[in-house]
């Protein structure tokens, strides 16, 4: 659990790599699936709070992948382990108090009240001291219950925290430069040199406030325009460090996996199927072993 505080950014990613993992084929399937099911839940949250049903749904989408990765970790145990380490003492100790409270409070038992390791709890990933800020008794069981099945509460808390950092209704929160999402925009940013441009506005910011990182408010924006029908980014990012376009890295890893070394999903991404399919390959065949994609890898693969 300490370790995983100290290198969660060990495996740096590219906005490329990032967006293409936020809204992959598998997330955005998904993601339209629940929004479809979820319907009239999602305009009865987006009526009480003018939070757009998509923007929610793909929150929900990157935090648990629609309440399949909710985390099964202790939050006390995980929050008390935390605070003693002391690397950021204080912010876990003020969240391990904030657990406490809402043990006292009554809304979960402590054996039910489980999340990620470093304390996020429920379908969207609340941490404890947003809980007690944010949550809401959306289906008026008297409990604010982020931890069932029942992504209810979970849902509509994400809505009020969306609504209470500043969203404006019926605005979109930006989009990539020329799409209709950005006529709204007042803010350009290009977070990777060479890549598209996206023209942002407020509900933008208010994203950030759930977390603070530009990747991450791009993520869900993009995410949820998918969920409600629009197309990829038709913006082209520059070849990666290896000189590999998306289409020859999604190339490289079908011809790996055809191969008999299994890259896992043809996604563009490199991440560690990938990479120990390269290692795998290299080793059978002779090659000098580094685990690191090349053209000429690319090449030999394809003849």
């Amino acid at each position: 659990m300490i370790a995983k505080d100290r290198n969660q950014t060990e495996f740096s990613r590219t906005l490329e790599d990032y967006l293409a993992i936020a809204a992959s084929d598998e997330r955005v399937a998904k993601g339209r699936a629940n929004y479809a099911r979820y319907r009239g839940l999602l305009e009865q949250i987006e009526a009480t709070y003018g939070v757009d049903g998509n923007v929610v749904v793909a929150i929900w989408g990157l935090e648990s992948m629609y309440g399949e990765r909710r985390g099964n970790v202790p939050a006390v145990s995980a929050l008390t382990t935390l605070a003693y380490d002391g690397r950021r003492g204080a912010f876990f100790e003020s969240q391990l108090l904030a657990a406490l409270r809402i043990l006292q409070n009554g809304d979960i038992s402590a054996e039910q009240m489980t999340g990620s390791w470093a304390g996020a709890m429920g379908h969207t990933q609340f941490i404890p001291t947003s809980y007690l800020a944010y949550a809401v008794d959306f289906n008026g069981d008297g409990r604010r219950d982020i931890w069932s099945d029942d992504p209810t509460d979970s849902l509509a808390s994400t809505a009020a925290y969306l609504a209470r950092s500043g969203w404006r209704k019926g605005q979109s929160w930006g989009g990539e430069e020329g799409s209709p999402g950005a006529v709204a925009g007042v803010t350009r940013i290009q977070p990777q040199a060479g890549g598209p441009v996206f023209v942002v506005g407020p509900n933008f910011n208010a994203i950030k406030r759930y977390n603070n990182a530009n990747s991450y408010a791009l993520g869900v924006g993009y995410l949820a325009d998918r969920i409600a029908g629009a197309g990829p980014i038709s913006g082209r990012f520059p070849p990666d460090r290896y000189g590999f376009t998306a289409d020859q890295r999604k190339q490289l890893q079908k011809l790996l996996t055809a191969a008999g070394y299994d890259a896992g999903a043809a996604d563009g991404v490199f991440g560690d199927e990938t990479r120990a399919a390269i290692i795998a390959y290299q080793q059978q065949n002779a090659l000098n072993v580094t685990g690191e994609p090349s053209v000429a890898l690319l090449t030999r693969l394809g003849q």
